[in-house]
């Protein structure tokens, strides 16, 4: 079996000078690898020959059979990486906590060091003295470890 590790080694490598990053990486014991890259200025399909053809370099098929897909991580999957966070700041997330809560906000703050980041919910507040609710953003503080999943959220208005 194809170690995992010599595949993140290998693509590790080619993504050094670029600002591209691993978000997920699969060996199975069928030997079926999957690399999935993101970066902020977007993966193509080029990129992913790249890292295909250096992957391809360093493993020989007479030796063991694999099969190989490279590709960017897809908007509509959950975020994995805090590197994704960074990326999505400004933009619109689903968030489903591990405790059962969905939340819909703008991520406008991500800490890497503590693998946390700040999510800006709009909350519908009843002021004093007002005839109807007013939305207020409010901060919430959440670690990615909290989170079953993030996602990108489409608005088809």
């Amino acid at each position: 079996m194809i170690d995992k590790q010599t595949i993140t080694d290998i693509v590790s490598r080619v993504i050094a000078d670029t600002d591209a990053f691993i978000t997920d990486i699969t060996v199975t014991p069928a030997n079926d690898i999957t690399v999935e890259l993101d970066a902020m200025t977007g993966i193509d399909l080029d990129f992913c020959a790249l890292v295909t053809h250096a992957i391809e370099q360093e493993l020989d098929r007479d030796v063991e059979d694999y099969s190989l897909e490279v590709g960017s991580a897809s908007l509509s999957a959950p975020l994995k990486v805090a590197q994704q966070y960074e990326k999505h700041i400004g933009d619109t997330m689903d968030v489903l906590t591990r405790d059962g809560r969905k939340l819909r906000g703008t991520i406008v703050k991500v800490s890497p060091e503590t693998m946390s980041f700040t999510l800006s919910v709009p909350t519908k507040v009843k002021e004093p003295g007002a005839k109807r609710p007013v939305i207020v953003d409010t901060p919430v503080d959440l670690l990615m470890a909290d989170c079953r999943s993030v996602t990108y959220h489409f608005d088809f208005k």
